[in-house]
């Protein structure tokens, strides 16, 4: 039987406060004031807001607070993106974690205050549901669920969080044996194999896992097939950046769609670069990522103005969908009410 869903989410969703159009940050006993200003849930929920978007039938496990932010969280993860939230809960003891952000010359800083989700001995706060693919952020410890995940068939796609201790210890990569795809970035990837550049770090890591893709920022891309030890580069694609917050879990959305979709390397490796560039255009990490009208409207300019981008994209023409697509929301400036959720 298929699952009932595509990909299977879990983590924490954080309450995002973004502001943009800082001129400077601030010193100390300063005050600085922002032209741009967008809320939205945050953390895993970029993730899976991104795949919903794309098609994807996504499942959430997280914990959500019975606050006026986890209220929000909730209804614009389910109501507005259509996340399937039965493999999460919500909690009456504690709050909502909160991150701000401040968008500074095409980077961002982060002050984020919260506390660790209430998890079962799976490292799970609900059960593990059936699905076709999963994402997981690696630990020193094994989280027992992804063995469980990739038994069933699960394809699990993997990431790595930043070492503040920067030991970088070879344990914290012993999970990829249990999954599919592992998708650092290149100062992660570098750091934790030794590597002198990204493609040497992919190659040591490709003796690790299936398929290893290493995000190299303004210089795109890598993948290695660890099967047939194919390399492919995709080179960035030139938008005007506004925030880049959430902007590498829309890539990995992306990758996500195709390899689910089963397209081959290069085309996955160019639709995660495109997705991605596309998302810094907005404010907001999650409610930044694009839909496929989005897409569509990118394509049909990019087709006429830069031909030698175009080039590497001809592939969409076979699988934007036909039909009208639907406008995707972006982060307002305000906390909305639930009744003004429900009106929109």
């Amino acid at each position: 039987m298929t699952p009932a869903l595509d990909l299977f989410v879990p983590g924490v969703v954080y309450l995002d406060i973004i502001f943009t159009g800082l001129e400077e940050l601030p010193g100390p006993g300063t005050e600085v004031w922002a032209s741009g200003m967008g809320s939205c849930p945050g953390g895993i929920a970029n993730l899976a807001v991104a795949a919903a978007r794309l098609g994807l039938r996504t499942g959430l496990g997280t914990a959500l607070a019975t606050d006026a932010y986890g209220d929000f969280c909730a209804e614009i993860l389910s109501d507005q993106e259509n996340i399937d939230l039965t493999a999460s809960r919500r909690i009456h003891d504690g709050h909502s974690p909160v991150t701000v952000s401040l968008a500074y010359h095409r980077d961002r800083s982060m002050i984020t205050h919260g506390h660790p989700l209430p998890v079962n001995a799976d490292g799970l706060v609900g059960p593990l549901p059936p699905a076709r693919a999963a994402s997981v952020s690696l630990t020193k410890d094994r989280l027992p669920w992804v063995r469980q995940a990739k038994e069933a068939g699960t394809l699990v796609f993997a990431d790595v969080g930043w070492d503040p201790s920067a030991a970088w210890p070879a344990e914290a990569l012993q999970m990829l044996d249990d999954c599919h795809a592992f998708l650092p970035n290149a100062v992660e990837a570098m750091q934790y194999t030794r590597a002198a550049t990204p493609e040497e770090a992919a190659r040591r890591l490709a003796g690790l896992v299936p398929l290893v893709v290493v995000t190299c920022g303004a210089d795109g891309a890598i993948a290695v097939d660890s099967a047939t030890g194919e390399m492919v580069h995709a080179p960035p694609v030139p938008v005007e950046a506004l925030d880049p917050t959430g902007a590498g879990d829309v890539f990995t959305a992306g990758f996500i769609v195709g390899t689910l979709l089963g397209w081959p390397l290069d085309q996955r490796l160019a639709f995660a670069n495109l997705i991605g560039a596309l998302s810094v255009q907005h404010f907001g990490g999650s409610l930044s990522a694009p839909g496929w009208g989005d897409i569509a409207d990118w394509w049909r300019a990019a087709a006429i103005r830069c031909p030698s981008v175009a080039g590497r994209y001809r592939f969409l023409d076979e699988v934007i969908p036909r039909g009208e697509q639907r406008s995707v929301r972006r982060a307002g400036a305000t906390i909305a009410r639930l009744s003004d959720a429900h009106a929109g």
